[in-house]
């Protein structure tokens, strides 16, 4: 039997399961989950409402998200005034904050965006975002996600939920479809 050489890799590379650069490269949308993700999961209530912490840096890497053609959504099962308040300061272009299935709020997302899951980027922390972490391109879980949702992401990051975790996704993103290096040349002229 004669062997034939490379015949095994172009096999292989037709049935591995993509890379995470090359799901990354297809993002057209960024979902993100809020208490856990876009804030350290603190919440303070006192008798004058409710107070919640946001990175700015995770808030600025939004907007460039935003800047470079990408769509940014939340997703949270908990409704807050504060979260609201946030997504208007940054123009996140979808927001869901109703109780009941994130699986149902994605896909209305996905239906008004006319995109679908394999170019959706989704940052999760806990239970309720295992769904959605096995459904997108790419799942993401924060360093401080249960073991559940970090075992069903395809990356976790380095950064804490609230602590530059979203930041750190959105840099990946923008460098693995080629627009980090203009960024940056942009902001240094």
């Amino acid at each position: 039997m004669k062997k034939v050489r490379g015949s095994k890799s172009k096999l292989q590379s037709r049935t591995s399961p993509p890379t995470l650069a090359s799901r990354l490269k297809r993002v057209r949308l960024l979902l993100t989950d809020v208490d856990g993700v876009l804030t350290d999961g603190s919440i303070f209530i006192t008798s004058d409402g409710e107070f919640k912490q946001f990175s700015i840096q995770d808030g600025l890497g939004m907007i460039i998200l935003r800047r470079c053609g990408i769509k940014v959504g939340w997703i949270s099962a908990r409704p807050s005034i504060i979260t609201t308040k946030r997504a208007e300061e940054l123009k996140v272009d979808f927001l869901s904050q109703e109780r009941g299935s994130k699986v149902i709020a994605a896909e209305n997302i996905l239906a008004q965006a006319g995109l679908n899951w394999a170019e959706v980027c989704y940052i999760g922390d806990d239970v309720v975002d295992l769904c959605l972490l096995k459904r997108a391109g790419v799942g993401v879980a924060v360093a401080n996600a249960i073991d559940e949702a970090k075992a069903a992401a395809h990356y976790v990051t380095k950064a804490r939920g609230g602590y530059g975790a979203v930041r750190e996704v959105v840099t990946m993103i923008l460098k693995a479809q080629g627009k980090w290096t203009q960024l940056v040349r942009d902001y240094t002229e």
